[in-house]
């Protein structure tokens, strides 16, 4: 009998939690009426807040409930039994909670709730921004919680439920028409792809950013709400630099998830899922420079509101490219449609207009200066600055909404086929590629000016030695590469520009470090990250830029017509345990091997004696790594992954001693085909990239020659697929792996050692009585392409019968790919990110002191 309680109890947790916020968000709206605040009536504002409290408490139980039916199996649910499957360890279960749209809208409301929580303790002291701002706040988790309440009332459905039991999302099922109360054994399991730490840490970590965003977005709106049109910056300014630095860090985890998992070679491929959190992140930095323009200045704070609203926006049209199902077949990673769109354009179209329309209304009394900035003040910059940025976002969100703009077209009636760059990589990377040269030589050119007086002989003297030394470096790296001493020649004029803008911004940046060091340390937050930035680009310039294919074909053959051209150009075709020469190295491939757990490493094939179960084997013979001895042959072992195999491939220095082995991992999915994951060596100039792009397909029967018979006798040596075996004799055994030995059964296996180019091998083929039946288990060496078996014996003669069938020997077609100074990309990132916390520490203790503002500024905004 199905077990319904958990479930219940999770649906209306839900309900619970959607109701709260419909109360919290009117209570702190009643709250936030000026009549209410000058009688200083509290009751509104404490049931606004217990009706949140209220609401996080509902969001925790969803939680717990839906992990619960991840964790206990309960494969009822479908949610369980569409992500979920009986081996996933803890962390994959974690990751499977939010692989589906319900569970990933549940972690941004969950991030939602700790972040509200947070403001309302934060705002005990200073009562004034609590109402405007947690009402922004309860006003999404609404919309947010609709769309996990899985409610249908006649055509109209309203969320989609993690809670709803496979008979009633597959009602249509024969199995359920037989058997209501039917419950699967197991799971489809959770995507091979997203097997993998990062997508433990990554999605939480991204889906914080998007919380974060919100917060800055809530105190702009209750800025023009009340009317405190620039008290709203000092509260979210920290609040913005956390966004940001949240944001950033998840995208880049993103990038280096597709790095070590995927296997296009890289960390960014323009996909649109990946671009729609690259665009509010650009946009939400932006914001952040004219905000602090604002605090030092008095300049900008249109430009503040504009940017603050258009990040969190651009995230909620974010969610839409990727939930709504629109995208299509435009992105490889973005999810299926689940009847939302409908409700989640509402959810954009509410906040747009919303906001917009309040800014509008209140554009006129927003203050603004009437002081002039000069090319040499450091606010001017400030802006150009923001405008880069948001320009880079715009090319990107004008070629990403394509499939939008069809569906638009095509919903008033008027047919489109546009459709995106073939090319998507060299498009974007085109017109970002000089987006990138711009923001390195503006974060130079404007911390210089940020920090030193505007004068020009000032900024002239600030700008002489970081230019020298620009110069002085980058010339040096040019004449290097045309001497051989780097990995490719530096001849690429754009290349060469992006190269002396970034050195331009690490030097300009560490003048202004060194000249901040007699003072707070903090104040040099933004030079910090905008030295994290330009050693990003470094790392994109010379990583993707000169990335070196060492794979080539040289063969002069064609692996397969079938294949892309890629494929038979760019990639080295290896057979087991014979070695190519593929640039400087000696590479050699040398087997299967697969995870045990229990044994750290990987463990060869040919010790596992497969089972019923694919998640277990047999040991036939000692698993030892190093000295020590992990289990004993006939012992029984459980598998990690058994539908993941790992090819070791040695790389030898052809003219140096350096051996090292790498173990690219592979499988063959009956729903995507081979996929495929890099192992990489890590160098301190460079990542040597590795992955398998093509295998022998393991659901295909080997094709083996004709049965060759010998008679054989103890000490006989004969010549197998040109490999010499010798025979030892056969001994009975107690037990044959995977076959239940009963009295009165009997086995017996031969012995064989077959002399490999690089090792020895040992064969046992058996031969059993079972239930005075005559069975055979067969030995075969995939190394050597030898299937043997043992046919019969001639007890007369003393002599054994030995079948033996040959067949091709196995084989890898790998690719290989040098990334040159890669690490400079992730060191950059860390960089980055310091910087931004840097900024918020600053920030958080009251920051840098604005200069007051021009008796005509106070007049303005006393009469606005």
């Amino acid at each position: 009998m199905i077990n319904t309680l958990i479930g219940d109890i999770g649906h209306t947790s839900v309900i619970v939690a959607f109701v709260a916020a419909i109360v919290s968000s009117y209570a702190y709206f009643m709250a936030s009426r000026a009549k209410v605040e000058l009688s200083g009536d509290d009751s509104w504002r404490k049931m606004g807040r217990w009706s949140f409290y209220v609401h996080s408490v509902a969001v925790m139980m969803i939680i717990f409930t839906l992990f619960n039916i991840i964790y206990e199996h309960r494969y009822e649910y479908y949610y369980a039994w569409s992500h979920s499957s009986n081996h996933l360890p803890v962390h994959y279960m974690i990751s499977s909670f939010w692989e589906g749209q319900e569970g990933s809208f549940l972690l941004w409301i969950f991030w939602h709730v700790v972040l509200g929580v947070v403001l309302i303790n934060s705002s005990k002291k200073n009562k004034v921004w609590e109402a405007p701002v947690m009402g922004m706040f309860s006003f999404v988790q609404l919309f947010l919680t609709s769309m996990i309440l899985g409610i249908v009332i006649g055509d109209l459905k309203i969320g989609s439920s993690p809670f709803i039991l496979m008979r009633d999302f597959m009602p249509d099922t024969p199995v359920f028409a037989m058997d209501p109360n039917f419950v699967p054994a197991d799971g489809t399991g959770l995507n091979p792809l997203l097997q993998n730490i990062w997508m433990v840490i990554h999605p939480p970590t991204l889906f914080l950013g998007f919380a974060a965003t919100l917060v800055p977005f809530a105190f702009a709106m209750a800025g023009l709400w009340k009317g405190k049109f620039h008290e709203w910056i000092k509260p979210a300014l920290p609040w913005s630099h956390f966004a940001a630095v949240s944001l950033g860090i998840g995208t880049v985890m993103g990038a280096y998830w597709a790095y070590v998992t995927l296997n296009f070679g890289g960390y960014w491929n323009w996909d649109p899922v990946e671009n729609a959190v690259y665009i509010p992140w650009l946009v939400l930095v932006g914001a952040i420079h004219t905000m602090i323009a604002y605090n030092r200045g008095k300049s900008g704070l249109k430009a503040s509101f504009i940017l603050i609203i258009s990040s969190f926006i651009l995230i909620l049209y974010a969610t839409f490219l990727t939930r709504s199902g629109i995208l299509g077949n435009a992105s490889v990673h973005s999810f299926t449609d689940l009847g939302l769109s409908g409700q989640l354009f509402t959810y954009l179209a509410a906040f747009a207009v919303l906001a917009i329309g309040l800014l509008l209304y209140r554009w006129k009394s927003i203050p603004t200066s009437d002081k002039e900035l000069t090319t040499y003040s450091g606010e001017f910059w400030v802006f150009i600055g923001a405008i880069v940025l948001c320009l880079a976002a715009f090319q990107v969100l004008f070629t990403t909404s394509i499939p939008v703009y069809n569906s638009f077209l095509g919903f008033i009636g008027i047919e489109s086929n546009a459709a995106l760059p073939a090319d998507q990589i060299e498009h974007y990377t085109k017109f970002q590629l000089w987006g990138g040269v711009a923001i390195a030589v503006l974060t130079g050119v404007g911390q210089l000016l940020w920090w030193r007086k505007g004068e020009k002989g000032s900024f002239v003297d600030a700008i002489t030695l970081p230019s020298m030394l620009t110069l002085l470096f980058a010339s040096l790296i040019i004449v290097l590469s045309k001497m051989g001493m780097l990995h490719e020649t530096m001849d690429n004029p754009i290349f060469i520009i992006l190269l002396v803008a970034s050195l331009f911004a690490v030097f300009a940046n560490m003048s202004i470090i060194l000249s901040l060091l007699h003072k707070k340390i903090t104040l040099s937050g933004g030079a910090v990250a905008h030295i994290g930035v330009a050693l990003m680009l470094l790392g994109i310039l010379f990583s993707s830029g000169y990335d070196n294919i060492i794979s080539q074909n040289n063969s002069g053959l064609v692996y397969s017509r079938e294949f892309p051209e890629e494929i038979n150009r760019d990639n080295v075709l290896l057979w087991r345990n014979t070695a190519v020469d593929m640039d400087r190295y000696s590479v050699s491939y040398h087997g299967q091997f697969q995870e045990v757990i229990g044994v750290p490493g990987y463990v060869n094939r040919e010790l596992l004696w497969p089972t019923a179960d694919p998640y277990t084997s047999i040991a036939r013979g000692q698993i030892k790594v190093g000295d020590k001895v992990y289990f004993e042959t006939g012992d029984t072992l459980a598998m990690y992954s058994p539908e993941n195999t790992f090819y070791e491939v040695q790389y030898k220095e052809r003219e140096g001693d350096r051996t090292f082995t790498l173990y690219p991992r592979a499988q063959v999915n009956p729903n995507m085909g081979l996929l495929a994951s890099p192992d990489i060596k890590h160098f301190a100039n460079m990542d040597l990239y590795t992955h398998v792009s093509s295998i022998p397909d393991p659901n295909e029967e080997k094709d083996w020659g004709d049965l060759q018979e010998y008679e054989l006798a103890v000490g006989d040596t004969i010549i197998l697929n040109d490999y010499v075996a010798v025979f030892n004799g056969v001994e009975q055994i107690a037990q044959v792996p995977g076959v239940a030995l009963e009295e009165g059964d009997v086995a017996v296996q031969a012995d064989l050692k077959i002399y490999g180019e690089r090792k020895d091998y040992h064969a046992h083929p058996v031969l059993m009585v079972k239930n005075q039946l005559m069975g055979r288990v067969p030995e075969e060496i995939a190394d050597l392409g030898l299937r043997l078996t043992f046919l019969n014996i001639d007890t007369e003669n003393n002599k054994f019968k030995i079948g033996v069938n040959t067949s091709q020997k196995d084989y890898i077609i790998l690719k290989a790919v040098e990334k040159p100074f890669v690490n400079i990309l992730w060191i950059g990132t860390i960089v980055m990110s310091v910087g931004f916390v840097m900024a918020i520490v600053r920030r958080k203790d009251g920051g840098a002191k604005a200069r007051p503002a021009a008796p005509k500024e106070k007049r303005k905004v006393q009469a606005a």
